[in-house]
């Protein structure tokens, strides 16, 4: 029984997700999430009680996905510069892949204002970015004279736009090679010379998937 609930539950969260992503907060209804998940209304309020609370439970679990993935990405790379590219192409591909990843960030961009609860989120963000920055500088792969704080408030500024065109013009089918050419505009103003050789193959490599590790 625990586990038909628990897989019940995915397929609301999935249903929402997939409803939140094509019509956003506003115009997403009740009747369309249960039509998108395959569930009796039943059993969508036995786990959610409102579309709010439904709205939320979606930016969580895209919340815990990518921090699930970041922690894997992070533990596995010795560089903390490859684990920043390597998170950044990893969250790209949850983008491409994940229903609940793309209904959660447009659902915390629609709610992504000041005192929005969300907007912690990305403060948060940039905190793990300027602290893989940090230590990236410790290392000797970031330039001296940089601040790390705004060098990834920088990458998530820049990840959140990319992401952003790249979903506008095709439906986010060319993000890796978009994320790609990011790293190449912005690897060389922050990495010493005798460096960047290194980090730009990192950057231009194919894609991992750490979804199974």
């Amino acid at each position: 029984m625990q586990e038909r609930a628990a897989s019940t539950r995915q397929a609301v969260l999935e249903g929402a997700a997939a409803s939140f992503e094509k019509f956003g907060y506003g115009t997403a209804s009740l009747s369309t999430i249960i039509a998108h998940a395959g569930v009796s209304k039943g059993a969508m309020y036995f786990h959610f009680s409102s579309k709010e609370d439904l709205a939320q439970a979606v930016i969580d679990a895209q919340l815990a996905m990518a921090a699930s993935a970041s922690a894997i990405v992070i533990e596995q790379t010795p560089k903390a510069l490859d684990a920043l590219i390597l998170v950044s192409k990893e969250l790209g591909r949850q983008l491409q892949t994940e229903s609940i990843a793309r209904g959660g960030m447009r659902l915390t961009l629609e709610s992504a204002i000041v005192d929005s609860p969300n907007a912690q989120a990305f403060e948060d963000w940039i905190g793990k970015m300027g602290d893989l920055a940090a230590r990236a500088q410790a290392e000797g792969d970031i330039l001296d004279g940089m601040d790390a704080l705004t060098l990834g408030r920088y990458i998530v500024a820049s990840f959140t736009g990319v992401q952003t065109v790249s979903e506008m013009l095709t439906g986010r089918a060319d993000l890796q090679q978009r994320l790609t050419e990011m790293w190449q505009m912005l690897l060389p103003a922050v990495v010493p010379r005798r460096r960047l050789p290194r980090v730009m193959a990192v950057a231009e490599d194919a894609l991992i998937d750490w979804s199974d590790r």
